[in-house]
């Protein structure tokens, strides 16, 4: 066997090895296990500035280089957040020597000469309709983007029996990305990352924040919670205290 095979077998099998020998990206040890970690469903419920969309963009680099043919489909809020997305995987695979061009038919996609596809979706749900077969589906800024969306995303992977990535900070106690972090069942590996296990954002920084942005806005982004946003009108504790009271559309006497 030629010298570059095995290396891409090699590659293949360590996702790690890959990324820090050929897309110059050295994961820290939380990374590098969700990298290794090869879930088939992955939640990732992680801090701002951790590096969550650089290791799925790895993790689609990955797949895309080491597996000829494959699909791997990212979406996000807006159509710009998913250009951000494929415009990171471009950056790796640059780096990884693999010469790319559009699809042809996808405004934002890269074509590998192995015949693998990276298309990028605006996130609404008419346009993901009609895409079938995903090796790897990837949703940015998950906790945003509508419970529809998802819904039309899920049935890509049917046939393939393919991968999916939702990853987040979260946004209060709503939408698909909390009801599966919640109640999604066995089926999820879920990932969570504080900005207090990793050492890239300053202590200094962070009490700031938790300062200037207050205590639930601070957990949100930073700590990982699900708290219910400081604007809510009516904060679900209470409408499940009032549910479990048998409390039901009862007039505010103030």
């Amino acid at each position: 066997m030629k010298s570059a095979e095995l290396d891409r077998m090699g590659y293949l099998l360590d996702p790690v090895a890959f990324a820090r020998d050929l897309l110059e990206f050295t994961p820290d040890a939380r990374q590098a296990e969700v990298l290794r970690g090869g879930a088939r469903r992955l939640l990732l419920n992680c801090s701002r500035q951790w590096g969550k969309s650089s290791t799925a963009a790895a993790i689609a680099a990955h797949r895309a280089y080491c597996y000829g043919g494959s699909l791997v489909v990212c979406v996000s809020p807006t159509e710009r957040q998913t250009g951000e997305l494929v415009r990171k995987i471009r950056q790796f695979l640059l780096r990884a020597g693999v010469t790319l061009r559009g699809d042809g038919s996808n405004r934002i996609s890269l074509m590998l000469p192995n015949g693998s596809r990276i298309v990028g979706l605006p996130g609404t749900e008419a346009t993901v309709r009609g895409y079938s077969a995903a090796s790897l589906v990837v949703i940015d800024e998950a906790a945003r983007v509508p419970d529809e969306l998802y819904q039309s995303v899920r049935p890509m992977l049917a046939v393939s029996g393919g991968d999916l990535i939702c990853m987040s900070t979260p946004f209060g106690q709503r939408g698909f990305f909390w009801k599966e972090w919640e109640l999604g069942g066995e089926g999820w590996t879920r990932v969570c990352v504080k900005a207090t296990d990793f050492d890239r954002i300053r202590p200094e920084f962070l009490e700031e924040e938790r300062q200037k942005q207050g205590g639930e806005w601070f957990a949100q982004e930073y700590l990982c919670s699900f708290a219910g946003m400081e604007n809510e009108a009516f904060r679900r504790e209470w409408l499940l205290t009032a549910k479990a009271e048998g409390l039901r559309y009862r007039a505010l006497i103030v």
